[in-house]
């Protein structure tokens, strides 16, 4: 059987679950970089989506503010229930 006989499947869903989980790791890095407690600083940031909570060192804001908000919920929220 050739390669062009049966129909590659690829998931836009897991790149960009991989997407979201290097710009979460970079913006909580930048924030602990700066003496900022990270965790604190990303749930602000979610529950007001006021990018202010997050520092502009290392274009963390600029990171952070590609993401949708519902997406990024979607991947901590897997995360945490493979998790347990």
């Amino acid at each position: 059987m050739s390669d062009i006989d049966y129909t590659r499947k690829f998931s836009v869903s897991i790149d960009k679950d991989q997407e979201i989980r290097m710009i979460l790791s970079s913006v909580y890095n930048s924030l602990q970089e700066k003496g900022y407690n990270p965790i604190n600083q990303i749930v602000g940031y979610i529950l007001s989506e006021d990018p202010t909570y997050i520092t502009n060192h290392n274009n963390a804001r600029t990171l952070i503010r590609q993401l949708d908000r519902d997406e990024l919920l979607q991947v901590l929220l897997k995360s945490y229930l493979h998790e347990k």
